[in-house]
């Protein structure tokens, strides 16, 4: 037995066949009913934080994802797994829990990780569907191949995108072989990878629109992530005198040095200093660069939601657009994600489903390996054993529903629990013992700037939270 996988997610996983058994009997009752089991739509924006229009940020430009919000389920509340690309879009993708084995950072192979899992698109084709991966989803394209129709596709060309090294004038870029974190060329949305994917998925639906059996299209657009990459006219839709700084750049009183670090990610790039903090007029070009690639892609994914409205394929297709996990802006005087902060594993998760109402939000706490038998559900498929998340369609229906105590989330050695009211984080060493925690009250203080778990009159909170926190590390 793999030492990633304990003994009673090896039995579940064992069991998985059985989906694949049913997929006679799926297809028997579709064709004998007549009816097309809904499309599903799945949209992963990587390092997407909730910095949306219709999460409140109001000096946001995100008309499209605004409107789709307007026309589903809006999760107000809902939360990432692992606070890093890889490592999220594996347990997402998988249905299963991060432990300190698996699921751990931005380079993990879901397939390696959960040997024999049956991911959520390969349990779409299993049951019928003709799926496709656009852009990245899994971290690695090759990762659990056997989940596609065809053959996984993404732009040609160096991630990080670089328009004006292949032009007159070349980017300056540094030891390891990095450039600027941002860029701005005046070029058409096509020219960067996220324009090329939206390309692709318009000519995939007009393809899928002509078949005789229902689709499971994904798209992975790669902005924000950095670099900050994006046409010119999105940058200028926003005036950068305006652009807010962080309120909270500190450190929070009483953290743990285990909460906190040196977002090596972004100072890999050219122009970032290797220590100590950001110049505002650098922090604000950042936020400003963010802001632009989130407008970017929210235009690109306009594009793909039109394409599906002209070819009247939205009426039986469901939309999910989620971001694999949150992002600093400067907060705690961090940027980049890697943190168990609220700031990096609050996510958005927007969904619109045939016979759902639209136009409605939902305050309960959900947590993103509630997707899988969530989707499953939607298209009346049967939910595989392995499954760690509960299937949030009632509360899509109802979203006053009493729900979820707590929800979970992890990073290396650090595991934190959301409540209602409360986050709490403890950090263990191999041998099971702690060696830091942090809790903070959202009540009083949304935006975590105070530790209070050493406060004495919180100690009965701290080791209820403690145990919750048991009942799930796996």
């Amino acid at each position: 037995m793999n030492r990633n996988l304990n003994r009673r997610d090896f039995i579940k996983v064992m069991g998985l066949g059985v989906a694949a058994l049913e997929l006679p009997v799926v297809l028997f009752a579709e064709k004998k009913s007549g009816r097309k089991k809904p499309n599903v739509l799945f949209i992963a924006v990587d390092d997407l934080r909730p910095q949306l229009g219709c999460y409140g940020h109001k000096q946001m430009l995100s008309p499209n994802i605004d409107r789709l919000a307007s026309e589903g389920v809006l999760f107000t509340r809902s939360y990432c797994q692992v606070p890093v690309c890889g490592a999220s879009r594996a347990s997402l993708l998988t249905g299963v829990r991060p432990t300190k084995d698996r699921f751990i950072n931005y380079n993990v192979w879901a397939e390696k990780d959960l040997p024999g899992a049956l991911s959520l698109p390969k349990h779409f084709r299993n049951n019928g569907y003709h799926t496709i991966s656009n852009g990245k989803v899994f971290h690695h394209s090759n990762d659990c191949m056997d989940s596609w129709s065809e053959a996984p596709w993404r732009p040609k060309g160096p991630w990080q995108n670089y328009l004006l090294e292949r032009s007159k004038k070349l980017i300056q870029k540094n030891q390891r072989g990095k450039g600027p974190a941002y860029e701005a060329a005046d070029v058409p949305d096509n020219a960067y990878f996220d324009g090329m994917i939206a390309d692709k998925a318009l000519s995939d639906l007009k393809r899928l629109s002509d078949m005789d059996k229902p689709f499971f299209l994904a798209l992975g657009f790669f902005k924000p992530h950095l670099p900050f990459n994006a046409p010119k006219k999105y940058w200028d839709l926003y005036k950068r005198e305006k652009i807010d700084l962080a309120d909270n750049p500190f450190r929070p009183k009483g953290a743990p040095d285990a909460a906190l670090h040196n977002w090596g990610e972004l100072r890999a790039y050219e122009g970032i200093p290797p220590k100590g903090p950001l110049s505002d007029e650098l922090a604000r070009t950042l936020i400003h660069g963010y802001y632009a690639c989130v407008s970017y892609t929210d235009a690109q994914i306009g594009r793909v939601l039109s394409e599906l409205d002209r070819l009247g394929l939205r009426k039986n297709t469901i939309v999910i657009l989620w971001g694999d996990h949150g992002w600093n802006l400067g907060e705690h005087g961090l940027w980049c994600k890697h943190c168990n902060f609220e700031t990096s594993l609050h996510s958005p998760l927007i969904v619109t489903a045939p016979g759902i109402k639209g136009g409605t939000t939902t305050n309960a706490l959900t947590e993103y390996i509630d997707i899988y038998p969530s989707l499953s559900k939607l298209c009346d498929l049967p939910l595989p054993a392995h499954l760690h998340g509960k299937s949030f369609v009632p509360l899509m229906k109802d979203p006053n529903l009493p729900w979820k105590e707590a929800v979970f989330s992890r990073y290396y050695n650090g595991d934190s629990v959301k409540t209602d009211r409360y986050r709490y984080t403890e950090w263990r060493r191999e041998n099971g013992t702690k060696y830091a925690r942090m809790l903070y009250d959202h009540k009083t203080d949304p935006y975590e700037n105070i530790n209070i778990s050493e406060l004495p009159q919180n100690k009965a909170l701290v080791e209820k939270l403690s145990k919750m926190l048991e009942k799930v590390r796996l």
